[in-house]
């Protein structure tokens, strides 16, 4: 792939991902606004979380590690490729509704599952809700995999724009949806809100995700690709054969989160108990790790799903070095944008935080900035890591992958262990951030070891000064303005909700200038490369080179 095709191609992707992240911050936003942060929210967080776990752990991941090399690879058949992918779309979503059957049966095992503490004497109505919600959003488990499986078609076929663009529809679907309630339901909460109202909310939760995949069978009829019901097996044994080993990675990661849910549950639980009315459990987390995931997605996503059909075919080339270089120059130009976030949201997590998050108290606004604050210590480290597990995929290697996931949640699970064992409940999120952190730093570590089987010896030094020099251009232009935040707190001076939002913009604003200009006297040759990157935005793709 020519650098200008995949700047293209990542500037569509980062358009649609930029519009998505800003209407799902909307969205955000309003669930805040009408749920809160504390244990109604909770309840609603866990069970519209909970169909993404199932269908990550037992589908999802096999689906986006395997599917784009084996589509490559069809590409030869007389039918081009027609008649695998509709066998495998048949397959999986034979298996995914019979899924979403049994999730909704066991729906009270799932929930005593990842929130046991709501099963606890006094929980009885945050029981009955969150069960309630599990059972309605659950069938997204379906509609989840069909996004995925056309998606996955569309990116073989050379068409990247639809994947990114088609959460969009879903994110608008739920602010209609939570705008809708703050204007006729302001005041919902745990002890008032009612059985249709639950139905309403997740019914609806669940029918954006329908909307979200839906709106890709117009492009997949464009693009000429004849999708039909077709049963049996043939061709996929390979496909399911690599999907074993990686069943076994998305298990280990997803029984990481379990234990992160089971965590920050318990803590909500346990503060409420305590008489702590405001929001320190599941949510904060989610909010928290959301805002976190805005410069990963709009970057690393889009490049990582550009270059994964290119390296795909560099690896069956046995072009080794080739796959290397795309891998070490992929880690430099998505760190043009992860680190200088990471630093941001050290520094300025508790701001940004409360002027997003506007509809709840500043006290709980601020706390979702502590965790965010924690997690920006493994922004950049999870980024990398992500690009590096694209490398083995690209290898078909789903086995070597899985000891990095391993270590990653063993270290993970000890730690939020530590902090729900010994920090204040209050705190105890938090810890679950640089819990977080901690284990992708070590992990990313293991995954660079592990690759070299296939790519030879990728060493820290190779990315790690550019790094470096990133991280010193953001610390000099922001350290100051943190300074002059920390002055303003200092002093007591309490700015209002729009005088908060001027001082976030100015400190973005000068942040930013101030961060392009530190880097490219730093001679970081990437932030040019950036600049036609965000230029690749506004172009139409030129004629191929």
């Amino acid at each position: 792939m020519k650098s200008n095709e995949m700047f293209r191609a990542s500037g569509i992707m980062a358009l649609g991902t930029i519009i998505s992240r800003i209407t799902g911050f909307i969205r955000g936003i309003l669930i805040v606004a009408v749920l809160g942060t504390a244990l109604l929210a909770d309840t609603y967080n866990v069970a519209n979380t909970m169909p993404n776990i199932l269908y990550n752990l037992l589908v999802g991941g096999a689906l986006t590690a395997i599917f784009i090399p084996q589509l490559v690879r069809s590409f030869d058949h007389e039918d081009g490729g027609d008649g695998f992918a509709s066998r495998l779309i048949t397959t999986i979503s034979i298996i995914l509704f019979v899924l979403v059957v049994i999730g909704m049966i066991f729906a009270p095992a799932l929930v005593r599952l990842y929130a046991p503490e709501f099963f606890t004497s006094g929980f009885e109505v945050e029981k009955d809700i969150a069960i309630a919600f599990t059972r309605y959003c659950l069938p997204q488990i379906f509609f989840l995999g069909l996004f995925t499986m056309l998606g996955q078609v569309a990116n073989a076929r050379g068409s990247f724009g639809p994947l990114m663009w088609a959460p969009i529809a879903n994110n608008i679907v739920g602010i209609v949806l939570f705008g809708s309630f703050l204007i006729f339901s302001p005041a919902i909460s745990i002890d008032s809100i009612s059985s249709l109202q639950v139905q309403i909310l997740g019914l609806g939760t669940t029918f954006s995700v329908v909307v979200q995949a839906l709106v890709l069978l117009p492009v997949i009829k464009k693009l000429g690709i004849k999708l039909r019901p077709q049963w049996g097996l043939k061709g996929l044994g390979k496909s399911f054969g690599l999907a074993g080993w990686t069943l076994v990675y998305v298990l280990i990661s997803q029984l990481g989160y379990l234990v992160t849910v089971n965590v920050a549950t318990s803590a909500a639980v346990r503060s409420a108990q305590e008489g702590i009315t405001r929001g320190v459990g599941y949510t904060p987390y989610t909010f928290a790790y959301f805002v976190m995931l805005l410069p990963y997605s709009i970057v690393t996503i889009s490049i990582i799903t550009a270059i994964l059909p290119h390296i795909s075919r560099l690896a069956l080339e046995k072009k080794a070095s080739e796959v290397r270089e795309q891998l070490i120059r992929a880690i430099k130009l998505v760190g043009v944008i992860t680190v200088p976030s990471a630093v941001a949201f050290l520094l300025f997590g508790p701001l940004i935080t409360s002027v997003i998050f506007v509809g709840i108290p500043l006290e709980d606004a601020r706390y979702i900035g502590y965790v965010l604050a924690a997690l920006s210590f493994g922004l950049v480290a999870f980024s990398i890591n992500l690009i590096l597990i694209r490398g083995f995929n690209a290898f078909e290697d789903t086995r070597t992958q899985v000891l990095s996931i391993l270590i990653i949640n063993i270290i993970a699970v000890a730690l939020s262990y530590v902090s729900l064992f010994t920090l204040q409940n209050q705190w105890v999120t938090v810890g679950l951030g640089f819990a977080f952190s901690i284990s992708y730093i070590v992990g990313l570590l293991v995954t660079l070891s592990l690759l070299k089987k296939h790519t030879g010896v990728i060493s820290i030094r190779e990315f790690a000064g550019q790094h470096v020099r990133l991280f010193a251009a953001s610390a000099a232009v922001m350290l100051p303005l943190f300074a002059l935040t920390q002055y303003l707190d200092w002093v007591g001076i309490e700015l209002s909700k729009l005088a908060r939002l001027g001082e976030l913009v100015v400190v973005m604003i000068f942040a930013l200038l101030g961060y392009f200009i530190a880097g490219k006297a730093a001679g970081v040759e990437e932030i040019t490369m950036i600049r036609h990157f965000k230029g690749s935005l506004i172009r139409r793709p030129a004629a191929e080179e």
